[in-house]
């Protein structure tokens, strides 16, 4: 059998890709049915060059092939332990162990795409064209055409017996509606008296898919009938085929044998050292890992030993790391599961102690002794606090400062009281009880030395608040520093990360079962750099080892890469050093905000010493207490208070304008005093003055002389002399005499006080310059009515008011007028360019008293005039020469020289005498004119001549008016 059907292979071709057939022997080459494809895909023909295209046994051993089964399709499917009839659909189909659960996939498996077979389309392209050119060589078999064709047709009428639901590729019996169409529920139903008929249905439906299943069998072995061929044809090749696989169980066992060998020589020891090398580092990461969880139980008490100590930094330092180890290193272990709700509510109390911590800070920082010393009260411990808060964004921990700023400052101003009152005997404490009205009971030295001391706490208070805060803002400014920095130093990176990248790879771990290793690492050249990365990191002077062992640095570290915190260091103003790590997650602008805000606390301070000491003014003041103080007192009170307020505004870098506000009230009513009381004292003086020539003391002297000398002030008082200083008649004003009243002497003395109080004062610069011309214009106002207006007549009871009263006055005015300039050139060099407005005020008073004096003159002329018109209107022509009239008229001009000599200057006499002669010569030239005397040279003529060349005489005799012109010819009318 074998001899009859054996067969010899097809000449091979040249290409790998060759596939091998059999030849066919003649006298069988035209059978009525041809073979279908054989089973194996190429058949054996026992050349041992071929072995490699037969199926391997080192290849194959574990891939199921056609070769691994056992039974035929109809036996799988006909379950010979269960009778047709006797069971149900289900487990007739699939058996009676069927349990209907779902298959997961085989971890074994791949996932198998389309690219998977691009390779063997390669391959199998060349081989269906060769198979296309050999069935174009075979030639066709009409005969086993037809039969299949019959049978074909058979067996698909057969086949479309069975309904087409079961052809379906998407049958599925787990579908409802296919379910319900293969087995209608209606032919189970045994409810009613349809039960017997139901019964019947049933057992049809039975029958009916049981020939289904017949069909389905027959034509299924058909298929397999057809196909036998190659089974018979493997049957005649099976000599061959034993010879063929006792060479390749010969070949396998040989290849075994090699490939045991390159085991052991090459792959053992290799391999044996990958695996203790990832279980030596499992291990490591093992012991790391310990590690770290033991670190981490350790939190909470070093959280606790940092506590004690105050250490809040620290603290939240140590919590926010152990947060991130929990997160990243340690998710998911048990142990550790409440640890982290419980750090946080650790955190929260520390939150709480900070904030109290820091109440306790500032109470003790300013309660202090308030001393010389300005040091700021534990630097290191403030710096601290103000760190840990910006960590936790507390960032209104300033107003718990600010709040202890006005408790303290009340505190200030109480205790001041209390001390000061406790040192006074007057003061009995027992009866008067509050402190407000003990305060009251100071005298005036008692009350400033207490104001004195409470300025002096304020700026001590003050400065320790700027000492203080500028730490705080040191630290805000050196946070706000290192954000800059650290974006820098991103960008830096950023920008440098092309050059500096590195590649970590990692080794898979190794079952002991001795899996192979595929794909290890990527490249084969990266072991050595990394192992060279890893001597390096060893050898690093820097790493230091966890143990005695040889784990390296970064391998038994306890924290993770991301937990890790760069510090950097930074020094504050005061020369604490402290650490800024990188996890202040505070923006810039809330930075430049906190600093402004602290800053602005600076301020508030000033303003609450301001606020403070006004409340202790205006409680000293309610009785009036301020308002009674005379000039020095209160320009001492000044001067203290402008003090402050500087020392305040060089402290704090700002004006405060409470304190000012008060002073500058205190001032204007001080002013309002200050000139009710002089005004009324000027009123006093003007009321009784007689207006006399008075005598000038030394000191009025002095006083004068000082005012030349640029110096506008009161003179000190000297000391009593020897020999007494004998009063002058007049008062000597830059080489000038001027005779003067008392009251001007006073008037004077009183500019002066207004001057020197501007000096002491000059927030009441404005103020003094409307009193003081109000002081001006009520002195020219009033002295005008009772002089020119012979007020004085009835004031003081003068019989009438004489040419030397109008001249005495006249000159008194004209010493004021001297002062205004030196007066003005006084304020104006403390007044603001936008405040000069203000000195046309002494414009207007120097036309009013230059006005003033021409009224005197032209008064004093009215009187001659009129005694001109009295006496030469009675005047003849005649004889005796000189007439009466005239004899009258020069001794009146004697008078009125008397009067007026000693009190005007020569040169104002001189203009005054001329105006006295021009109103002579009217009146006689009228009075000639009405007598028709001409200048015809008659003896009228004569006569009148002979009594002008008197007057000319006499008037010229006078002192001072020998060389006056008075040019009587214009007596005369002139000729036509």
């Amino acid at each position: 059998m074998a001899s009859s059907h054996s067969s010899s292979p097809v000449p091979q071709s040249n290409s790998s890709d060759a596939f091998f057939k059999k030849e066919m022997d003649t006298t069988k080459r035209f059978r009525p049915v041809q073979s279908l494809p054989d089973v194996c895909p190429k058949e054996p023909t026992g050349d041992p060059n071929n072995l490699c295209d037969s199926p391997s046994l080192v290849v194959d051993q574990h891939r199921w092939t056609i070769y691994h089964s056992k039974v035929n399709l109809p036996a799988a499917l006909n379950d010979p332990r269960l009778a047709k009839r006797e069971s149900d659909f289900f487990t007739k189909t699939w058996g009676v162990d069927f349990v209907d659960t779902e298959v997961t996939p085989s971890f074994y498996l791949p996932q198998i795409t389309k690219e998977h077979f691009a390779l063997y389309q390669q391959e199998i392209t060349p081989r269906e064209k060769v198979h296309e050119r050999c069935k174009n060589i075979c030639t066709p078999k009409d005969t086993f055409n037809r039969t299949l064709l019959h049978t074909h047709d058979k067996s698909r009428t057969d086949l479309e017996q069975v309904p087409k639901i079961f052809m379906k590729p998407d049958f599925a019996l787990e579908d409802s509606l296919t379910f319900n169409a293969v087995l209608p529920w209606s032919h189970f139903s045994t409810a009613g008296g349809k039960g017997n008929r139901d019964a019947a249905s049933s057992k049809l439906l039975q029958e009916k898919l049981s020939h289904y299943l017949d069909i389905v069998e027959v034509n299924i072995a058909h298929q397999i009938s057809l196909r036998s061929e190659a089974f018979f044809h493997a049957m005649t090749s099976q000599h061959e085929l034993q010879d063929y696989l006792r060479k390749t169980s010969q070949a396998v066992k040989l290849l075994r044998e090699k490939i045991s060998k390159i085991d052991k020589v090459m792959c053992e020891g290799s391999l044996r050292v990958l695996r203790l090398s990832l279980t030596r580092n499992n291990c490591i990461k093992a012991y790391n890992k310990l590690k770290l969880m033991a670190t981490v139980h350790q939190t909470q008490p070093t959280v606790q030993l940092l506590l004690s100590t105050s250490e809040f930094v620290g603290a939240l330092d140590l919590i926010a790391t152990t947060q991130e180890v929990l997160q990243q290193e340690l998710q998911g272990i048990h142990s550790f599961r409440h640890l982290g709700s419980q750090l946080c509510e650790l955190e929260k109390l520390i939150d709480k102690m900070m904030i109290a911590e820091f109440s306790t800070y500032a109470r003790n920082d300013l309660n202090r002794p308030l001393e010389d010393d300005c040091q700021i009260l534990e630097e290191e411990r403030l710096v601290s606090l103000v760190f840990g808060l910006l960590k936790q964004r507390k960032l209104n921990f300033y107003e718990i400062y600010g709040d202890e700023m006005i408790i303290t400052a009340k505190n200030i101003i109480k205790q001041c009281v209390v001390n000061t009152v406790s040192q006074i005997e007057e003061i009995d404490t027992e009866v008067v009880v509050k402190l407000a009205d003990q305060m009251r009971m100071m005298n005036f030295p008692q009350w400033f030395d207490l104001l004195k001391n409470i300025f002096s706490k304020f700026t001590i208070f003050l400065k320790r608040i700027k000492a203080t805060l500028n730490t705080v803002r040191s630290v805000v400014f050196l946070v706000l520093d290192k954000n800059q920095k650290n974006r820098d130093l991103e960008d830096t990176l950023q920008k440098n990360s092309a050059k500096d990248s590195t590649v970590d790879t990692e080794v898979a771990y190794l079952t002991h079962e001795g899996m192979f290793i595929s794909d290890a690492f990527s490249e084969g050249d990266l072991l050595p750099v990394a192992a060279d990365t890893t001597s390096q990191r060893n050898t690093s002077p820097n790493s230091e080892p966890c143990s005695s062992d040889s784990v390296s640095e970064p391998e038994c570290t306890t924290d993770s890469s991301s937990s890790k915190e760069q510090t950097s260091s930074s020094v504050t103003p005061g020369g604490v050093e402290m650490m800024i790590s990188d996890d202040m997650k505070l923006t810039d602008l809330e930075l430049v905000r906190l600093a402004n805000n602290i800053q602005e606390l600076l301020y508030n301070a000033s303003d609450i010493c301001h606020d403070r000491s006004v409340k202790f003014l205006m409680a000293r003041a309610k009785d009036g207490f301020l308002e009674k103080l005379n000039s020095n007192e209160f320009v001492a009170l000044s001067r203290l208070m402008e003090g402050f307020i500087l020392d305040t505004e060089q402290i704090c870098g700002r004006k405060s304008m409470s304190l000012r506000g008060a002073l500058q009230s205190q001032a204007n009513r001080f002013v309002n005093r200050f000139h009710e009381e002089r005004k009324t004292k000027l009123s006093l003086l003007l009321d009784n003055e007689r207006w006399k020539q008075a005598e000038v003391p030394a000191e009025f002297q002095d006083l004068v002389d000082s005012v030349s000398d640029g110096r506008i002030s009161l003179p000190e008082k000297k000391p009593a002399a020897t020999e007494e200083r004998k009063p002058a008649e007049f008062l000597i004003v830059e080489g000038q005499k001027y005779a003067t009243v008392g009251t001007v002497l006073l008037l004077i003395r009183i500019i002066l006080e207004y001057c020197q109080c501007v000096d002491n004062i000059p927030s009441i610069t404005t103020d003094m310059l409307t009193r003081l011309s109000d002081l001006l214009k009520y002195f020219n106002s009033r002295s005008c009515q009772l002089v020119l207006g012979a007020g004085a007549l009835q004031v003081v009871g003068l019989k009438t008011i004489t040419t030397k009263n109008l001249a005495l006055s006249s000159r008194c005015l004209q010493l004021i007028v001297h002062y205004i300039p030196v007066i003005r050139a006084h304020f104006e060099a403390r007044l603001q360019p936008k405040q000069f407005s203000m000195l046309r005020h002494f414009d207007h008073i120097t036309k009013d008293y230059h006005d003033h004096i021409a009224e005197i003159s032209a008064k004093l002329v009215a009187i001659m005039d009129s005694l001109f018109d009295k006496l030469l209107s009675k005047y003849e022509v005649k004889a005796p020469v000189p007439s009466a009239c005239f004899r009258n008229i020069c001794k009146q001009m004697a008078k009125m020289h008397e009067a007026i000599y000693d009190l005007l200057p020569e040169e104002q006499t001189q203009m005054l005498f001329l105006r006295i002669n021009a109103s002579y010569k009217l009146h006689l030239k009228r009075q000639l004119a009405h007598l028709n005397v001409v200048n015809d040279g008659g003896p009228l003529n004569g006569l009148v001549t002979s009594d002008v060349a008197f007057y000319t005489g006499n008037l010229q005799a006078l002192k001072g008016l020998n060389n006056l012109d008075l040019n009587m010819a214009e007596i005369w009318e002139q000729k036509r």
